[in-house]
């Protein structure tokens, strides 16, 4: 199975008519480009633009120049062959090949030149007959959808999705050049939430100075970039809305520099150096007076200040009832192992319950108050990241639906129920099923069915939420193929958590 296409931070280069007929022209400013991408270390595509000019143009209009687009698409005319040997020289520049065609038959040669990406244009994307021969072609493809209203963009997502083509978004302002108060960034993060698994970019006509607003695009969730690019000769000069190699370093840098300020798309664990800055900042416990080891501490027998020392409790983890672990004479600092041996149960579970509404925060899944909430743990709670999953019953009638949330890495082992069929529904994340032995992976969207009698088991890389919707469920109708799991009790394997809101009342203790 061949490996999916990347969008991920893809630039395209657009070279449009720049090359104004001119071959030597076009080469030039192809080298240019590919001499910046290179020192930029960027994915990097150099673009054309196929139009059959015999067939594109009607033949009352030809030769004329009274109409501004006619008259420059035949004065800048290229052969297709020359194209072809162009599109070589690109590659032997290191850039990937991308073209946008604006009729069928411009499709076919893009076909016969073997270029590697579809690009197609705003005024292009309601044109059903050259959508439909660009989805029969299998090349991934990136669509601009300047002046499409959100149900023409639906539509168009519709379509490619059912077509199984790999594509993604660019918002674009079709203004040449566009001004700053009409970059309409803040289409970037709508589309980006509304179309959550599709790559979303930004074709941008704006003042070629403006490096800053690549920053905020890439912010707001633009992963490809798009800038029409050229050269300034005596010959041929170039427009307000293309890019100079000058002009493209200086972006290609601002993006890379904003890149680095935004950090990675993962909270990192804080480094040792900014840890001992807030350790600094913060106050340690210390006893009051002096106590003896095994007295239970309360609040009265101990005050915070500063500064804390090496080894010892903070504020935030002091909680009352700590045994002291030693004799503490007066004003002295309380240890943090007094804490024992890590969480206790009722710590674990809170950790849990914390990280599961994280993950229905971010994939913005809700449910109902009354829902009941089960921690599942086939070999405990200090295994539960290993193995298990929080259940969610939200209606359990003679049809039932949960909601079912992993951990990254986490497993459920093979069982079986003799009653209920269910059927499960990626909802956010990734998701394996093992089936009488026989492996699926599913993609968000995806149904899986298990009949009962069929023992099945289920597992996540980076965590997931999914739906399953079934007969009704039983207590005592899941049948485990691990004898460990099958001999123990149910109630010993979960952990009922009740009333989602009025659990995390007053708890804030890690």
């Amino acid at each position: 199975m061949p490996k999916p296409f990347s969008f991920e931070n893809l630039f395209v280069y657009d070279l449009a008519n720049n090359h104004q007929g001119d071959i030597e022209h076009a080469r030039n400013i192809v080298s240019a480009v590919g001499r910046v991408n290179r020192a930029g270390n960027i994915n990097g595509a150099l673009k054309f633009q196929f139009r059959q000019l015999d067939s594109f143009i009607h033949p009352d209009y030809r030769g004329r120049s009274d109409h501004k687009y006619v008259k420059r698409f035949s004065e800048t005319r290229i052969e297709m062959a020359d194209f072809a040997a162009l599109a070589r020289h690109v590659r032997a520049e290191g850039l990937r090949t991308m073209c946008t065609p604006f009729d069928e038959e411009s499709v076919d040669v893009i076909c016969d030149m073997n270029l590697d990406i579809i690009k197609i244009a705003s005024c292009s994307a309601d044109d059903w007959p050259l959508l439909e021969k660009v989805a029969r072609i299998n090349k991934p493809v990136v669509v601009s959808t300047a002046g499409l209203r959100t149900d023409q963009i639906d539509a168009l997502v519709n379509f490619f999705e059912t077509n199984r083509t790999e594509f993604g978004l660019m918002h674009c302002v079709a203004l040449y050049p566009t001004p700053d108060d009409k970059l309409q960034l803040n289409r970037i993060a709508e589309m980006r939430d509304r179309y959550r698994n599709i790559p979303i970019g930004w074709s941008p006509h704006e003042d070629q100075d403006n490096c800053s607003a690549v920053q905020i695009a890439y912010a707001l969730g633009a992963r490809m970039f798009e800038r029409h690019v050229g050269l300034n000769t005596d010959k041929h000069k170039l427009n307000a809305y293309s890019s100079t190699p000058e002009q493209l370093e200086k972006w290609i840098a601002a993006f890379h520099a904003g890149r680095a300020m935004l950090g990675n798309e993962e909270r990192p664990p804080v480094s040792p150096e900014e840890r001992q800055t807030l350790t600094d900042l913060k106050r340690g416990v210390y006893v009051k007076r002096a106590v003896a080891t095994g007295t239970a501490l309360a609040r009265g027998d101990v005050f915070f200040a500063m500064p804390v020392q090496e080894g010892q409790l903070v504020s935030g983890q002091w909680r009352e009832g700590l045994v002291a672990d030693r004799d503490y004479a007066a004003n002295a600092a309380v240890s943090e192992s007094i804490g024992g041996e890590g969480p206790g149960d009722e710590q674990l579970v809170y950790q849990i319950m914390l990280q599961v509404r994280g993950m229905l925060n971010k994939a913005n899944v809700h449910i109902n108050e009354d829902a009941s909430i089960e921690i599942s743990h086939h070999y405990g709670l200090r295994r539960f990241r290993e193995y298990g999953a929080v259940i969610v019953t939200c209606i359990n009638r003679s049809y039932a639906k949960k909601l079912v949330i992993q951990l990254p890495r986490q497993k459920h082992p093979y069982h079986f129920h003799k009653q209920k069929e269910e059927t499960f529904q990626l909802l956010d994340g990734d998701l394996e099923i093992t089936k009488e032995g026989a492996r699926s992976r599913l993609r968000p969207g995806d149904t899986f069915l298990v009949e009962p009698g069929q023992w099945h088991k289920f597992a996540t890389l980076d965590g997931c939420i999914f739906e399953e919707v079934s007969t009704t469920h039983y207590n005592n109708d899941s049948f485990y193929e691990d004898p460990t799991i099958a001999r123990m009790p149910r109630d010993d394997r979960k952990t009922r958590v009740d009333n989602w809101l009025g659990y995390f009342r007053d708890k804030h203790t890690l």
